[in-house]
């Protein structure tokens, strides 16, 4: 019997224990969107330069360099917004007489803010010297802030739709319970934005050919609220 006794309490313990951990309020799920759309106003891009044989002259890497410094410093781009990202040649000179057809080559990256300055750079360098160059990446300045304000508005926007439906069965909002974002920016993929090859019917200065797509902020919000009387 003291068994029996014993085997009871613990099934209406573990009774009491489950349901206190039973959420027993009145619940409403709702999801609120917000979008925006905005114009990329920092970009990163390449260029590859690469020295060539004008007829028996060499148009050595040196003077290609000179001219896109000369041309990024007259387009007003700071200096640490202009890098190297590779290089591809040799300095010693025994391996350049032994190796007289290898052409030296070197990749740059700028950061900008307006595109048509990488026009006006591109325009002012030996079209001959300049292998490729391609648009890397490309982002909103101000997206941190923009999100945060995106985020509250699709919360509330699910908060009014929650007002709403219980509205019309005669019920009120409570305070919410969880709430969960989702990103569903969309970010396009760069592009080339120009390639080319080594050739005289090719030596016009580079065109642009990019469609520069806006990138779509997007914040999706699913909330629990309680419902009261």
């Amino acid at each position: 019997m003291k068994k029996l006794f014993i085997l009871i309490a613990f099934f209406a313990f573990t009774y009491s224990t489950f349901a206190q951990n039973v959420d027993l309020r009145r619940k409403i799920e709702v999801s609120g969107t917000a979008e925006q759309e905005v114009t990329p106003d920092v970009i990163y891009v390449s260029i590859s330069l690469q020295e060539y044989m004008n007829g028996k002259t060499r148009v050595t890497i040196d003077q290609l360099e000179n001219q896109l410094e000369t041309a990024v410093k007259e387009a007003g781009i700071p200096k640490e917004n202009f890098t190297i990202n590779n290089i591809s040649a040799w300095n010693n000179n025994y391996q350049k007489k032994k190796f007289p057809d290898f052409l030296a080559s070197k990749q740059y990256s700028l950061k900008l803010n307006d595109l048509n300055k990488f026009d006006q750079i591109l325009s002012a360098v030996d079209p001959k010297g300049i292998q490729s160059t391609n648009i890397d990446s490309y982002e909103y300045s101000k997206a941190d802030e923009l999100k945060n304000q995106l985020k509250l508005k699709a919360l509330l926007a699910a908060r009014d739709k929650a007002t709403y439906l219980l509205n019309g069965i005669g019920a009120k909002l409570g305070d919410p319970i969880s709430i969960t974002e989702v990103d569903n920016s969309n970010y396009p993929q760069p592009r080339m934005y120009m390639a080319k090859t080594m050739s005289v019917s090719m030596a016009s200065a580079p065109v642009s050919d990019i469609d520069f797509k806006t990138i779509k902020l997007n914040f999706q919000v699913n909330a629990v609220f309680e419902i009261v009387k």
